[in-house]
């Protein structure tokens, strides 16, 4: 049995993770920012152990780079990072929406409605961490309606990933379609229970949305500096 110290400990630990986890999902924090142990400690309110054992976590999935005494900081993902990571997201976001589609109520697509309304606000005022937030928030809105947590969690895990890299989508790459937005397609096949088209309107969102991002990341990689 843990002493209660430890317990605590662990729960603490597990408090600052899923914060920091939260923030990179919704690109909150940019590609290699740097993440200090004392400032974060402070800005929770927390000891530094848990930051540092949250830290340590997310090191785990992937998200996060720590070089002792140099730094820690979030980790960016060049092209081939970004591509595979989105390969896979065109399989399962679309699972995830056709399960969804199963358990939506018209309330629930009314909500979505309400969401991507706010994050077109959002990009005609400029705000982009809100158009980040409510970009996230449209996604995770129909996907946690499937009811499906494992498949859950796997998405979530690539969100961690690649949300800080979704942070350069404004304004420089903002997402851009070749007719009307897909975010109103798949409200569009919601309210007609059609699954083909819902399957198709999110892997056209990744894929339209995504394609300024993806050459930047590209050009990027291209014109980097050999390593030594």
């Amino acid at each position: 049995m843990n002493a209660p110290g430890v317990e605590e400990g662990s729960i603490l630990s597990n408090a600052v993770y899923d914060r920091l986890r939260e923030g990179l999902m919704r690109a909150e924090l940019a590609p290699h920012q740097r993440l200090k142990v004392r400032d974060l400690a402070r800005e929770m309110g927390t000891s530094e152990t848990p930051v540092r054992e949250a830290l340590i976590q997310l090191a785990r999935d992937g998200a996060v780079e720590i070089k002792p005494r140099h730094y820690i900081r979030v980790r960016r993902l060049n092209f081939d990072d970004y591509r595979q990571i989105r390969d896979m997201r065109l399989l399962l976001e679309p699972m995830a929406a056709e399960r969804a589609l199963l358990r939506i109520t018209p309330a629930e697509i009314d909500a979505l409605v309400g969401v991507h309304e706010a994050l077109i606000a959002a990009e005609e005022g400029e705000d982009w961490p809100v158009a980040l937030q409510t970009n996230f928030d449209f996604h995770f809105g129909l996907y946690r309606t499937s009811g499906q947590r494992q498949l859950i969690d796997v998405l979530e895990s690539l969100w961690v990933r690649i949300g800080p890299t979704l942070s350069a989508l404004y304004p420089d790459a903002k997402p851009r379609y070749a007719a009307r937005h897909q975010h109103e397609n798949i409200i569009d096949a919601l309210r007609s229970r059609d699954p083909f088209a819902l399957r198709l309107a999110v892997q056209l969102d990744l894929i339209e949305g995504g394609a300024q991002l993806a050459d930047r990341l590209k050009q990027a990689d291209e014109t980097a500096p050999a390593a030594p």
